[in-house]
């Protein structure tokens, strides 16, 4: 479900026509639909109101100030894997106990950072990093609430590159260590057992992973109460997946029926981690035709975004939905979208039925607001796109195009050249 429609042939957000949009802020751009953040949020969370939990979004999907403040005045939370996304929550106003720090690389300037906001959990990876944080929260004075996330080797049937729960993945602690590492942690100072952690994957469209994963996850808790080591949180992290093409994931309400069903009984308190289901049919990204070009055996269209502003198609061979912002009789024919940037990688479709298309067209990018914006960088020295959040009839941007001069910030020609 989303909030973006055709009205007279004009494609709308809300109550915007992108057309006038795009004129005042030009392109390419990301737009996001406040009424349909607000509803995706409101929905997943409210599946779960016959438990006590908390919903952390998970900032990697998409980390602007505006989105974190408005899930944060819904009473969610956030999920963070870095010191910036950790600075980025606090800066949106999400308090420090509604934050789990979960990733496998987190340095030693980070942990202190995540232990003076005195977090809610840290979500540990390895034997290693339990070590450390325990070293860091003694040295700090402080005390550390962690869960250990662990491995349950299922696989969750989705892109090799987003799988994160099978033994292969460096993600987390194998669950059948999981005992012996729980009762390591036990033994340390500056250390508080306080749950556990499982994050099998990204874009899952079937519900049996998911239940696999708990009835594994069930059994270690058992086994952790039967050996006195109480368990307040159970994270079962995100990974539900949205249509794109042709898939058909379980809606928020099934996803949490089986989950709950399942979990019967526990008495912890549930923490989720959901990311693209929240934001990513709730975003595109406007992107106007620069030339269109024919050769013996193709068409292309190229478009002023490119891989740099959406990695997904050129990274994982993902699929969005292309549509024009003002629909046409125009024939359809069989094009390749592509981008400005110096590789033969650099596309955002390939053998696409659109129709016809001339310079100055301009194209939506459909479900692009997960992993879009937030993947994007500034390869072959182009700014990166400007940001927008429609509320009904108005549009806000909510960050600023970048200019050439931005790109240089920070570097410096030394005297010797």
């Amino acid at each position: 479900m989303h909030h973006f429609k055709y009205l007279q042939d004009e494609l709308y957000c809300e109550e915007v026509p992108l057309q006038d949009l795009v004129r005042q802020v030009g392109t390419p751009c990301y737009v996001y639909s406040h009424a349909t953040l607000r509803h995706h949020f409101q929905v997943f969370d409210d599946s779960f109101t016959s438990v006590p939990h908390l919903t952390c979004f998970a900032a990697k999907a998409n980390s602007n100030l505006a989105l974190l403040k408005l899930f944060g005045s819904m009473g969610g939370g956030v999920d963070i894997v870095s010191g910036g996304e950790l600075f980025k929550a606090r800066k949106a106003g999400i308090p420090a106990e509604r934050i789990v720090y979960s990733g496998v690389g987190k340095t030693s300037e980070e942990i202190d950072f995540a232990l003076r906001e005195n977090i809610l959990l840290f979500n540990i990876e390895s034997p290693q990093e339990l070590e450390v944080i325990n070293g860091r929260a003694a040295q700090l004075g402080r005390r550390a609430r962690i869960a250990l996330r662990v491995n349950p080797d299922v696989d969750p049937k989705t892109h090799p590159y987003i799988s994160t729960g099978m033994k292969k993945n460096k993600f987390g602690i194998d669950i059948d260590a999981a005992l012996q590492e729980y009762e390591r942690a036990r033994t340390l100072s500056h250390v508080d057992i306080a749950g556990v952690d499982c994050h099998i994957g990204s874009q899952l469209t079937e519900i049996t992973p998911f239940i696999d994963t708990l009835k594994r996850l069930h059994l270690l808790i058992e086994r952790l109460t039967s050996r006195g080591i109480a368990v307040q949180y159970l994270d079962i992290g995100g990974g539900l997946g949205i249509t794109y093409d042709q898939e058909a994931p379980p809606h928020p309400t099934e996803y949490a029926e089986a989950i709950l069903r399942e979990l019967q009984g526990l008495p912890c308190t549930l923490i989720f981690e959901p990311g693209r289901v929240i934001v990513g049919n709730a975003g595109i990204l406007v992107t106007r035709v620069l030339y269109t070009k024919q050769t013996p055996t193709k068409n292309f269209v190229i478009v002023d975004a490119a891989m740099n502003d959406l990695l997904r198609p050129s990274l994982y061979g993902s699929y969005h939905h292309i549509q024009p912002l003002r629909q046409s009789d125009r024939p359809t024919k069989i094009v390749d979208v592509v981008g400005p940037i110096c590789e033969s990688g650099d596309l955002l479709a390939r053998e696409r039925g659109l129709p016809e298309v001339q310079a100055g067209d301009c194209l939506a990018v459909m479900s692009a607001g997960a992993y879009g914006f937030a993947m994007s960088s500034n390869y072959n020295s182009r700014p990166r796109a400007a940001e927008v959040l429609v509320k009904e009839d108005r549009f806000h941007v909510i960050r600023k195009r970048e200019t050439w001069e931005e790109l240089i910030q920070g570097e410096s020609i030394p005297d010797f050249l």
